[in-house]
């Protein structure tokens, strides 16, 4: 989608907000949204780094892109929620001099309420792919605007911070999310409230708790839950999207790509968060030093990175297709100086995992 086109769906989308809202219903309650699962789809436009170049020419740099994506959330408690998104978008080379190919933006998300309303704090991990995927750090802001007990849209601010080449993005984002499940209690709000006298009209019947979460069991959808667990209107467990991360470093010997035996406790290490996450796959990236020619270490560093395949393969029986390799040669120097200490810090592969587990809040 070219730029132009992004900003008049946004124009749109912006004039729809404004017809919803005069007569948007109020908005849900937090603790009606608890339990709730939503999909939605979004508009996202992104300031590249100044820094980030799509060749060797440093006039060649990247200056935005823009596409379009979809998402998935679930409503964890009154003040968390966690949501995972896809977006699919066009970068823009600066002066428009340059055809680049499409890219891409894998996001993980924590969402914070602290008034348990609209405005919320958003934190997570995205996997960018700017003519080259890697890793980020993300945080932000954003507020959500109910069109009606299920509906609504929200805008959002985020920067992102990239580890290996230590880019800064930014990145504004306009949604429609759709709430599925039980259908959300409104906020009530009266101008007066008049007392009445309540007459006695029928006796107290007793409740019972039996798993003693403090939902008495005809209300409980979720029977015995452990004691410590905290638990929603429901009476099931709240759980929370933690972070689970391992970095892989193992250096080589000059003009070597054998693995050493000092480094089999690291790449063993690897092998043990596979086997805890079997769902997670690892790409090992390659790496060399500005010694000797372009091509050589090109095949060089894929060389190496081979190497700890081939370990994780048949020393601790991780499945091959669970496993990728990349070279990168000399271009990604760790430390550019061009010294023994330097070079030796640059001979390497490199490799970072990271996951999600789901975690049981306590009371």
């Amino acid at each position: 989608m070219r730029p132009f086109k992004l900003l008049k769906l946004c124009q749109f989308i912006g004039l729809s907000v404004f017809s919803f809202s005069l007569a948007a219903s109020e908005q849900p309650t937090a603790e009606s949204l608890v339990g709730n699962v939503y999909l939605g789809g979004h508009a996202m436009y992104l300031k590249t780094d100044e820094d980030r170049f799509y060749n060797s020419n440093a006039d060649s740099s990247i200056d935005h892109a823009s596409g379009l994506g979809a998402e998935a959330g679930y409503r964890l408690s009154e003040l968390f929620e966690t949501r995972i998104s896809y977006t699919h978008f066009n970068p823009v080379a600066e002066n428009n001099n340059y055809d680049l190919s499409s890219g891409k933006s894998i996001a993980l998300d924590l969402l914070y309420f602290p008034f348990k309303e609209s405005f919320y704090v958003v934190g997570g991990a995205d996997f960018l792919d700017v003519e080259k995927s890697n890793l980020s750090a993300a945080l932000g802001a954003g507020y959500r605007h109910y069109l009606s007990q299920n509906m609504a849209l929200y805008f959002e601010g985020k920067g992102h911070y990239q580890f290996d080449n230590n880019f800064t993005d930014f990145s504004s984002k306009i949604g429609f999310i759709y709430y599925f499940g039980s259908q959300p209690q409104k906020i009530k709000r009266t101008e007066s409230t008049k007392v009445t006298a309540i007459q006695p009209t029928m006796a107290v019947v007793a409740t019972k708790d039996s798993d003693n979460d403090g939902i008495v069991d005809s209300q409980d959808k979720c029977v015995n839950t452990p004691a410590m667990d905290k638990v929603n209107a429901k009476g099931c467990t709240i759980f929370t999207a933690q972070q689970e991360s391992m970095r892989l470093l193992v250096n080589f010997d000059n003009d070597k790509s054998e693995v050493r035996t000092e480094y089999k406790n690291e790449v063993a290490k690897a092998a043990e968060f596979m086997n805890t996450y079997p769902h997670v796959n690892l790409t090992i990236e390659g790496h060399t030093s500005a010694q000797g020619s372009e091509k050589y270490n090109q095949a060089l560093s894929e060389k190496r990175a081979q190497a700890i395949v081939a370990v994780l393969i048949n020393d601790f029986s991780i499945d091959a297709s669970r496993l990728n390799f990349i070279g990168h040669g000399e271009t990604m120097l760790m430390n550019p100086a061009n010294t023994a200490a330097a070079h030796k810090q640059n001979r390497r592969i490199e490799a970072i995992i990271t996951t999600s587990k789901q975690v049981a809040e306590k009371r």
